[in-house]
């Protein structure tokens, strides 16, 4: 028997790897961008965002060159950048695009103050050298309609100050105040208080949180000592993680703490990665907010210079996921994954970021811990804000048909009814209250006559609603509700991770099924308790809340 060629036409020996192999000319382009960039997996999505920043879009090419210096398959490169929104992959032959984007928020805020006439005006006549393009919620629910040049934001915007904003460059936002201002008003004296305990003070600190009821504050209100006892009970190394990828439709209240104190917010981080012995914080930054991520690179830059942080701070940009607010999802991004959530158990806690318990917080959770464990009746203080029976504060990002919308810092117990006439200014003139969403999109939409509801954890679950993050919008007499709830499940249907079929192919068919001009109610509820039960995470469980509110308390709203 022969081993070799038995023929002059067998096949020649394939030599190195198959595959497309990147050009010269790539590996230069790819080597300039992102130079200063470590070549390691979890910093893949910062890699793509310098390629796309400094191309305006991401080569096949490219994507094969950087593939080679992160040592990937080049599938890995291409899954992770086609997963995220604000990365745009273009074929090496494939036209420019043009040289600034224009996003137009389609969220429901924004829907309801002219979004969608601005979208269509815009998009029948684009100004010069821009193409335009619907985006989800920009974090402008306040000062809708909303639209971002680039990712710079133009708030309340129309098509004059659009076109002077393409002229001239947009509006410069606040620059958030710098660690010199902290400091003159006391800041870090909580942090370094808590570092001169010895560890008999992380005891102590865990019961003055119990005694504030100090809930984690991005959706699930689970309670801040169970979270730090939890990590705590592993063994080391451990990590501290800020989610600040606020993307929930009304949401906005990490951005109004990230622009008005980042100080506090950072204090706040580095008291909880003292408490559980982290190694190291990472902050995940959505990319919609460019202005804040300047500054925190400024400011975290200023700690380390100061000699305040005593540890590693890592600051991360989204690239927009909506899904990447989910902590295990945010958790696959940093590492430079697909945002992909996670099967729980184990939870972060237990096995986290790199496989290490990990203490993950919303922004606004920090931002109440220097009072709370700072001062020494912060506990009390904190809890005495509650009302009916509650205890604490928190912030609710108010929008919609009210006349002061914005960031409400309130006493957790407060009802839509009181947010609106105590600290928004009643309704906007003309306008009725009909309904209200309690927390965001995925916490469902209840009827004015239920707004005397007290807006806390728990205190909506027999209607079918929650408080969520806090994003309330508010509804008049002028809206049509079928219509609001169309546009909550277009964002779920948009938002998809994809990873499980009860969401992927649910939210799609719910979308469908809303078109018609009568909805069949039957399929409609079978089709939510479906992915309510099968769904993997929070998205696909309540991107059917809207719809089932609307069915079980305004029936007579239903086509």
């Amino acid at each position: 028997m022969t081993t070799g060629p038995t023929s002059g036409n067998a096949m020649a020996p394939r030599r190195g790897p198959r595959g497309r192999h990147p050009s010269e000319a790539d590996r230069a382009a790819v080597a300039v961008a992102v130079a200063g960039l470590a070549p390691v997996r979890e910093m893949l999505i910062e890699h793509l965002h310098a390629l796309q920043d400094r191309h305006g879009g991401l080569r096949a090419g490219h994507l094969v060159a950087l593939a080679e210096v992160l040592r990937l398959a080049p599938v890995e490169v291409f899954e992770v950048a086609s997963f995220y929104h604000h990365f745009e992959i273009l074929e090496d032959t494939a036209p420019a695009p043009a040289p600034l984007t224009i996003r137009v928020c389609t969220g429901l805020p924004c829907q309801l103050a002219g979004g969608g006439a601005l979208l269509d005006a815009l998009a029948a006549a684009p100004p010069s050298g821009t193409r335009v393009a619907a985006a989800p919620c920009m974090g402008a629910c306040h000062r809708a309609p909303a639209c971002a040049l680039g990712h710079d934001l133009v708030e309340s915007a129309t098509l004059t100050t659009v076109a002077a904003a393409v002229q001239s460059g947009p509006p410069a936002l606040p620059s958030p105040p710098a660690l010199d201002a902290y400091l003159a008003q006391g800041g870090y004296t909580a942090l370094r208080t808590i570092r001169q305990a010895v560890d008999a003070g992380r005891e102590a600190m865990l019961a003055t949180l119990e005694a504030a009821s100090l809930r984690g504050l991005g959706g699930a209100g689970f309670p801040t000592s169970r979270k730090w006892r939890l990590v705590l009970s592993q063994p080391g190394p451990r990590h501290m993680v800020v989610n600040a990828d606020e993307g929930e439709p009304g949401t906005f209240k990490d951005r109004y703490c990230l622009e008005t104190e980042p100080h506090r917010v950072l204090e706040g981080m580095l008291i909880a990665a003292h408490a559980v012995g982290a190694e190291a914080c990472w902050i995940y930054l959505r990319d919609e907010y460019p202005h804040l991520h300047h500054a925190l690179r400024r400011e975290i830059a200023a700690l380390d210079a100061a000699g305040i942080a005593e540890l590693p701070i890592h600051l991360r940009r989204g690239a927009g996921a909506y899904i990447c607010g989910e902590e295990t999802a945010l958790l696959e991004s940093l590492e430079g994954r697909r945002g992909y959530p996670r099967h729980k158990p184990p939870f972060p806690g237990e096995q986290g970021l790199f496989g290490r318990p990990t203490l993950i917080h919303n922004v606004e959770t920090l931002w109440f811990l220097p009072d709370v464990l700072g001062e020494p009746d912060g506990a009390a203080r904190f809890a005495g804000h509650g009302r009916r029976g509650r205890q604490g504060l928190r912030f609710f990002s108010v929008s919609g048909r009210v006349r002061d919308p914005g960031e409400k810092l309130a006493p957790a117990g407060v009802t839509a009814r009181e947010l609106i006439e105590e600290f928004s200014g009643g309704m906007a003139k003309g306008h009725r209250l009909a309904a209200y969403l309690p927390g965001g999109a995925s916490g469902g939409i209840l009827p004015a006559s239920m707004a005397d509801l007290p807006l806390d954890f728990g205190t909506l679950d027999s209607v079918g609603c929650f408080v969520g993050s806090g994003a309330v919008v508010i509804l008049s007499d002028q809206d049509d509700l079928a219509e609001a709830v169309r546009n909550l499940v277009r964002f779920f249907r948009d938002e998809s991770c994809g990873q499980c079929t009860p969401c992927r192919v649910g939210t799609a068919k719910a979308d469908a099924l809303l078109r018609p001009p009568r909805w069949d109610r039957t399929l409609l509820e079978e089709l939510a308790a479906a992915m309510a039960d099968g769904s993997i995470c929070g998205l696909g469980q309540a991107a059917m809340n809207p719809v089932r509110s609307l069915l079980r308390h305004m029936p007579e709203a239903v086509p």
